[in-house]
């Protein structure tokens, strides 16, 4: 069983950063792929970005390419998305996902409830 927390969201103009952090709690932390998935109001969810047990590999979707980056530290239990050059289009509710599958689609087996992140023009 794994539990997950996000935090670091909040109110933005475009251009500003933002760090979103997830921690986990429950055994073998280091074994689960986590991801960030992001949903705004009356859309489907989609993937942001994903990182394997290791750290070793790493996907994007194509729009953060270059802004976002995604991280782990499996010693402290958690998994960061540093957003730089944010963009309206970001606004969104950003959900941590852990999961055995190092995958792109939503099919992880845990989920954080989410943090808000509003980026005005």
């Amino acid at each position: 069983q794994v539990q997950l927390v996000e935090s670091g969201g909040g109110l933005v103009q475009a251009g500003d950063s933002l760090r979103l952090s997830c921690a986990a709690s429950g055994r073998t932390f280091s074994s689960y792929a986590m991801a960030w998935f992001r949903q705004a109001p009356g859309k489907e969810r989609e993937f942001v970005a994903a990182i394997s047990g290791g750290g070793g590999r790493i996907l994007y979707r194509d729009s953060v390419k270059g802004r976002f980056t995604i991280s782990r530290h499996n010693v402290k239990n958690t998994v960061n998305l540093q957003m730089n050059s944010l963009k309206p289009d970001d606004t969104a509710v950003y959900l941590c996902a852990a999961g055995a599958t190092f995958r792109r689609d939503a099919l992880y087996d845990y989920w954080g409830q989410g943090t808000q992140v509003t980026v005005s023009s």
